[in-house]
Order: structure tokens, then sequence, then C-alpha cells
């Protein structure tokens, strides 16, 4: 069977592009609405803002399972676009190097706020079909990555858009899509 490379979905926020923005490019605070992730430590300190270039350790739990993953941001456009690699993978140290995957966040204005746009795309392209399926299968208990990421990015954006609306200085009333 092939592969489904790249998912995404889309959930509109009741809060202005730059701080919407601002709360998903701070690596540090993913964990707040992540099903999996626990968060991420900069190596050498810093406050988790992203810039391009920028290296970040993601600390992951599923199930009993811990693993920490290298992450360099390749996008960080204000308001706009925060986009990161996953090139490393292990359990306390990422040693293991290699093309894992990219994580994209889109932020368009809308009338309601924000419509934020999570995407995540399978880099390993180098993998033959059945024996990507095959790890998938074993490592989301009987489901490929593109359908496991389908379900964390719609729980990670309805959890984002709880958070953020829930903040100081949403905009009230905003409807859920």
């Amino acid at each position: 069977m092939p592969r489904t490379f790249s998912v995404s979905d889309s959930v509109l926020v009741g809060a202005d592009p730059s701080t919407v923005y601002r709360r998903v490019s701070e690596v540090t605070r993913m964990g707040d609405w992540s099903p999996e992730n626990l968060g991420a430590t900069v190596p050498g300190g810093g406050d988790g803002s992203a810039y391009v270039g920028m290296v970040f350790e993601g600390h992951n739990k599923r199930g009993p399972f811990r693993w920490t993953t290298r992450c360099t941001v390749t996008a960080a456009d204000q308001g706009r676009l925060f986009r990161f690699r996953v090139h490393a993978i292990g359990l306390r140290r990422p040693r293991l190097p290699g093309p894992i995957a990219t994580w994209e966040y889109r932020f368009e204005p809308v009338a309601e706020g924000t419509r934020v746009t999570e995407t995540w795309t399978d880099d390993r392209r180098t993998w033959p079909d059945a024996v990507a399926n095959a790890f998938d299968r074993v490592a989301t208990r009987g489901h490929t990555f593109a359908d496991f990421q389908q379900r964390n990015i719609r729980t990670t954006l309805r959890n984002l858009k709880a958070a953020l609306e829930a903040a100081p200085g949403a905009a009230p009333g905003t409807p859920s899509p």
C-alpha cells in the first residue's frame, strides 16, 4: 500500500496571527497542547523563541515509551509561518540521525481571528513503503503514521484553540469551526 506523506488540518482561533504564532513557535511550550510532545529544550539555553536555524530537542511520550528528537527551525515568519524538521531521534539523547518528519504551522488572518493549519510531512522518503508501513503499525499500535498524526493534529489544534481563547486578550465570542 502506498504511503501518505503529508496530512494537515485547520482550526479557527479567536486571537490575532501574531499572538498565535508567538505561542506555537515557543517550542518549550508545545507540550501544553500536543497529545504526544512534552515540550522542548534549547541546548545552550534560550527561552524557546524560534528563529531560523535554531536547534532544539523535543521530548515525547506515547503510552509508556519516551524519546527525544533533534529538530531545526527552517521557517520563522512572524504571524505567518513556523516550520521545523526532525532529523535525529533517540531515547534520552537524539543519537540516530536521519530525515524523520517536518512540522509546519501556517497562520492566516480571518474575520474571527486566525486560521491555523498544522501539517505533518513524512521525510522518510528512502524507506520502502512496505517497511515504513510495518514499522508504523508497530510504533502506533496498528496505524500508519499518516493516520496517527492526523488524529494528533486534530487534538493539538483543539487544545491550542482552547488555550488561546481562554487566555486574556483573546477575541470574545469566536465561533468554533
